[in-house]
């Protein structure tokens, strides 16, 4: 473990499909509960406060480190039945036939084939079974850079998540310590800057970084006393146009990369494979052939609404919080008042960011797959 080590926010629904995974166990003594969220608006009135007892609920969610997700996935993997890793391994070609598909990859220089009835392709943001396929994407530059790091508060930060809204891009600062922890304050910050002026942020002393960062985010925290290795990555929104074919379903950032504002990017593509194993399964257990444009259609139809609600509400605080004009900000500011005033509203957004919102697939609900209590 490094003080530096990335982070990601799990949402409440996320964990709840690590836990039916029958991982959850490893992950939880590695988490930092989130309890509460506070959103403003700086130089503004409008605040609005997010709680896990409002929701009948131990924590909204939970921060964890990508090392932390990373490493147990790659343990449990090779445990699996059924389940070969070839790693590492790139792919030169994609195929989509009538009855399978068929991928070409180099594995150090030795070419393979290998069919299947159905290729899943979660393979990132430059997806690159999306670009040898020629799908083409809506995109859509935020004109920022995300600045990532691990900062340390004066204040223990005692689960509650902050997320401030700035002229430059909003600044998100979440607890980022599992008990235990030798840094018990640390907190991961993601920066949104001006796009251009990365570079300069990212190469200030530590003490004009943690000053020019405490004049954006204010005092909530007290002093922010340290700051770990820094990176940054430019922020945009990229849309495949097509998420299926007949053998092919492309899920997560394949399928769509979204703005960090809110911390839905993982989430999203985690319900992408739980709601495509529950479509699955359904379909074996039906006897079905799992690659047909039918099956493949049911995972589309069914994901459509979340993705849309998820996708439109991360682009439009990205661009109504980035922006100075005095009639947006007294907009976004009556309504941030509003979300803290009225319930159902409150309770809408809540849902939706803790990944409870709409259909639900079996594995969020905590249940076994279909076929998943014969097979384990």
């Amino acid at each position: 473990p490094s003080y530096d080590d990335r982070a990601i926010a799990l949402a409440y629904g996320s964990a709840r499909i690590f836990q039916s995974l029958g991982l959850w166990p490893q992950l939880a003594p590695q988490v930092s509960p989130i309890s509460k969220i506070h959103i403003s608006d700086r130089g503004h009135f409008g605040v609005s406060r997010i709680d896990s007892a409002e929701e009948g609920v131990d924590a909204l969610g939970y921060v964890v480190e990508n090392r932390v997700v990373g490493n147990l996935l790659g343990q449990t993997l090779p445990g699996l039945e059924r389940v070969d890793l070839i790693c590492p391994a790139s792919v030169i070609k994609v195929r989509l036939d009538e009855a399978q598909a068929t991928l070409t990859i180099d594995r150090n220089t030795v070419i393979e084939e290998l069919s299947a009835k159905l290729l899943i392709a979660a393979d990132g943001g430059n997806s690159i079974v999306r670009n040898l396929l020629n799908i083409p994407t809506r995109s859509w530059d935020y004109g920022q850079t995300a600045v990532i790091a691990n900062i340390t508060p004066e204040r223990h930060p005692d689960g509650v998540a902050y997320e401030r809204f700035t002229d430059t891009g909003p600044v998100a600062l979440l607890p980022n310590a599992p008990p235990g922890s030798e840094e018990p304050k640390r907190c991961s910050l993601v920066w949104s800057v001006r796009r251009g002026d990365e570079e300069r942020v990212l190469h200030l002393s530590d003490e004009a970084f943690l000053s020019e960062l405490q004049t954006r985010f204010g005092h909530r925290l007290g002093r922010l006393e340290k700051v770990g290795k820094r990176n940054a990555y430019p922020l945009k929104l990229v849309r495949a146009k097509q998420q299926i074919r007949p053998r092919l379903a492309l899920i997560g950032n394949a399928a769509h990369t979204l703005h960090p504002i809110a911390g839905q990017g993982f989430n999203l593509g985690l319900r992408d494979i739980a709601v495509l194993a529950d479509v699955l399964a359904r379909a074996v257990a039906q006897q079905q052939d799992i690659g047909t444009e039918t099956v493949v259609q049911q995972y589309a139809d069914w994901r459509r609404w979340d993705q849309r609600k998820v996708v439109g509400f991360t682009d439009t605080l990205a661009r109504l919080f980035s922006t100075p004009l005095a009639p947006v900000a007294l907009a976004r500011n009556i309504g941030l008042f509003g979300l803290d005033v009225v319930p159902p509203l409150k309770r809408l957004v809540t849902r939706q960011t803790m990944g409870m919102a709409g259909k639900l697939p079996r594995l969020a609900m905590g249940l076994p797959l279909i076929g998943g209590e014969e097979h384990g």
